[in-house]
């Protein structure tokens, strides 16, 4: 079997994967390109390839058209969307995913955001390279900041993400509260959080963070009246969904001075459009999407996919299998 890699792979996991197949590694960080759904197709039968792994290239119902010789898809995301799963199974090929990959990094990036708001850090780097800071005492007045220990930490969304920030905060000294339809409040125990209801959180939060996955129907979590709903010099940030919140409403209450600011990795669109109103908002701190971006998180999906199709080569079921009915009917 060939196996076409699309996605930015380890190195320890190619050559792993070298020993038993042939594997051609093209990471769309490298050649900068997303693949045409059908040319991709067009290119997996060309060239013979039974396996693909992607990352942030499409395959849909025109790919597995194309390359009636594919037989095996591995996608280095936890989201499984990118991929027509219906069209894969249809066709008899396995897809796995990777979960959980990026969990510990987007937590970790969750902490620096809200430290960053507490402490005034992106202020006070600033502070200092404008040759602002010339009175030794001007700092104390002006960038005085607040623990997250002690303070109470709202997670929207005790999902594998939301779990390890809990988990971060209380081994910070804070209180943590959760809000998740689908956990148990022994579950939220389990990562010391306590399950309250949504509005309960916001009201009680000093800082709320989001980690749920894009709503049902398409209302955002975080809507006009959630956000009237937190406390006031309250912080919100957004690591999950971006259609989770509502980024208008958040505008409005961060220039009223509702809530005290706002840390976000996530937008409606990517990059944010120069018009929007977060890039002029003092007490905003944004980065660009970099949630998973860490060489750890690289190295976690190209183990999970390269042990899954050394699995599936072996005939035996991988352990991320995202539609097990082929598995089955294989046997």
């Amino acid at each position: 079997m060939r196996v076409l890699v699309l996605a930015p792979f380890s190195s320890h996991a190619l050559e792993r994967l070298r020993r038993r197949v042939d594997v051609t590694h093209e990471s769309w960080l490298e050649t900068r390109r997303l693949w045409d759904p059908e040319k991709l197709g067009q290119r997996l039968h060309a060239e013979g390839y039974g396996a693909l792994i992607v990352e942030a290239d499409f395959v849909f119902t025109e790919t597995f058209d194309a390359a009636p010789g594919l037989r095996f898809v591995g996608i280095c995301r936890n989201a499984t969307n990118q991929v027509d799963i219906d069209a894969a199974t249809g066709r008899g090929v396995v897809v796995v995913n990777a979960p959980a990959r990026n969990a510990v990094a987007v937590a970790e990036l969750t902490l620096g955001l809200m430290l960053s708001l507490a402490r005034g850090i992106p202020r006070a780097d600033a502070f200092v390279k404008a040759r602002e800071w010339r009175d030794p005492t001007e700092a104390y007045v002006r960038l005085r900041g607040r623990e997250v220990s002690g303070s109470t930490v709202g997670v929207v969304g005790l999902g594998r993400i939301g779990s390890e920030v809990a988990r971060r905060c209380a081994a910070l000294g804070a209180r943590v509260l959760a809000s998740d339809p689908f956990v148990t409040a022994r579950r939220a125990r389990a990562v010391g959080a306590t399950l309250v209801d949504l509005y309960t959180l916001l009201r009680r939060s000093d800082f709320v963070t989001i980690h749920a996955s894009a709503p049902a129907g398409g209302k955002p979590v975080i809507d006009a009246r959630a956000l009237r709903k937190m406390k006031r010099g309250a912080y919100l940030l957004n690591l999950g969904a971006a259609s989770a919140l509502d980024y208008g409403a958040l505008a409005d209450v961060l220039s009223e001075g509702r809530i005290a600011g706002a840390g976000l990795d996530v937008y409606e669109g990517h990059p944010v459009p120069p018009s929007s109103p977060l890039l002029d908002l003092p007490n905003v701190v944004l980065t660009p999407h970099i949630g998973g971006a860490t060489v750890e998180t690289v190295e976690r999906h190209s183990r999970m996919i390269a042990e899954d199709l050394e699995r599936f080569l072996r005939g035996l079921p991988p352990r991320r299998l995202v539609n097990p009915e082929v598995m089955r009917a294989r046997v």
